[in-house]
């Protein structure tokens, strides 16, 4: 019996404790900068080019898809940038619009000199938005090696 007188004291002090205090600052939403966004579309991009030059279509696609939510996210999270003369949210679906369709198309084909041909194209545009931006200093191109030699980028069987 002592117990239990023991712990309704206990929990009467924890119910009064937790009702008296001031409520909780609501936490702060983590907001990825510009810079971590498009370090990630790096990778895409380098794991875009290995899948399609694989001839791994379904991964080709993904990463072309992850590519296009990374640059969704740059436009919402950042449609201005201290540095940019131009407006972040009206460069990137300009620049990128038009190179990513024709790649999804040429990945659709499973045609790899195709890919090859539009991945080089949405290379391009991305140097050239790096330029528009202010940021020509940040030139992307084919990967040279394989960054991620734990992951099978060959079809799977």
């Amino acid at each position: 019996m002592r117990r239990l007188r023991v712990f309704v004291v206990l929990g009467q002090a924890v119910l009064v404790a937790g009702c008296s205090g001031s409520p909780a600052e609501p936490a702060k939403a983590y907001t990825p900068g510009l810079g971590e966004i498009m370090t990630l579309n790096q990778m895409r991009h380098a794991k875009l080019w290995f899948a399609g030059e694989a001839g791994n279509w379904p991964l080709a696609s993904y990463e072309l898809d992850e590519i296009q939510e990374g640059l969704d996210d740059a436009v919402l999270y950042h449609p201005t940038h201290k540095d940019a003369p131009m407006r972040i949210a009206d460069l990137i679906p300009a620049m990128t619009k038009a190179p990513i369709a024709t790649l999804r198309e040429a990945i659709a084909s499973h045609d790899v000199r195709r890919f090859e041909e539009a991945f080089d194209g949405l290379t391009a545009s991305c140097n050239a938005c790096h330029k528009a931006a202010d940021f020509a200093f940040n030139v992307v191109r084919r990967p040279a090696t394989n960054p991620y030699p734990n992951q099978v980028f060959e079809p799977a069987p």
